[in-house]
C-alpha cells in the first residue's frame, strides 16, 4: 500500500532514510534521465537552495521505499520562481502566507502509469486545504497543462512560455479547492484521505513578508 507522508522540519528526523532516498531519486530522474546537467552532483543527491527547513515534502512511500514525491515551499521566503525564474512571471510573482510553490514532482519509472500519480495529485490538494493554502505556483514544461486539466486543476498562466533546457516552459498559478480534490478522488477511485502524518506537525510559516 502506498501512502503519502507529510514531512516537515518538525518530524524530518523520523524520515532520514526516506529523505535520503528521495534526494537520490531526484538525481536519477532530473539529472540522469531528463538531462538537467546543471543539477549534477558527484554524490548523486539532487539538492538545491530551496531544500531548506521551510520546505515540506509529500513523499509516496511503499514498504519503506520512496516511489514518488513533491516539494512545497512558502512563497514568503525566497523560492524558485522568485529567485531563478522571475522572468517567466511577467504578471508578477505571487507571494503570500497562503500561497506555496510546488516543485520537484517525481514518480519512479515503474510507477508512472497507475495510482501513485493520482495519489500525489490528491495529496497536494488535501495538504493545502488542511493548511489553509489557497493557491500554488509552479514552473513547468508545457506538457504539464493537459495533465493538470485532466486532474481538474484550475490554472492561471503568469506569463508567456519561454524555452528552458530545450523545453517550452511556463509559470502558472493553480487554485486549491475541495472540488478539485473530490474530482481527483472520483477519477482515480480513491476513497480514503491521501495523507499520513507522523510525529509533531508544525504549521507552514504564515508570517507576513518583511
Amino acid at each position: 500500500m502506498t501512502d503519502i507522508h507529510v514531512i516537515t522540519s518538525s518530524n524530518r528526523h523520523m524520515y532520514e532514510d526516506a529523505i535520503e532516498q528521495h534526494h537520490r531519486i531526484r538525481h536519477d530522474i532530473f539529472v540522469e534521465e531528463r538531462g538537467w546537467n546543471a543539477l549534477y552532483r558527484p554524490d548523486k543527491r539532487e539538492i538545491d537552495a530551496f531544500d531548506t527547513e521551510n520546505a515540506v515534502y509529500l513523499l509516496a512511500i511503499d514498504n519503506s521505499r520512496v516511489v514518488g514525491g513533491q516539494r512545497l515551499c512558502p512563497t514568503i521566503h525566497p523560492h524558485m520562481l522568485s529567485e531563478v525564474f522571475p522572468h517567466l512571471a511577467q504578471r508578477g510573482v505571487p507571494r503570500g502566507p497562503d500561497i506555496l510553490e510546488w516543485t520537484r514532482y517525481f514518480i519512479v519509472r515503474e510507477r508512472r502509469f497507475g495510482r501513485t500519480d493520482w495519489r500525489l495529485l490528491a495529496a497536494v490538494q488535501e495538504y493545502c486545504l488542511e493548511e489553509g493554502v489557497v493557491a500554488l505556483t509552479a514552473v513547468v514544461e508545457m506538457w504539464w497543462l493537459p495533465r493538470w486539466q485532466q486532474a481538474g486543476f484550475r490554472i492561471r498562466p503568469l506569463g508567456l512560455p519561454q524555452k528552458i533546457e530545450g523545453e517550452e516552459t511556463h509559470a502558472a498559478m493553480l487554485t486549491i479547492s475541495s472540488e478539485t480534490l473530490n474530482f481527483i478522488r472520483r477519477r482515480a477511485g480513491l476513497k480514503n484521505p491521501a495523507l499520513v502524518r507522523h510525529g509533531p506537525q508544525l504549521p507552514i510559516p504564515h508570517q507576513q513578508l518583511a
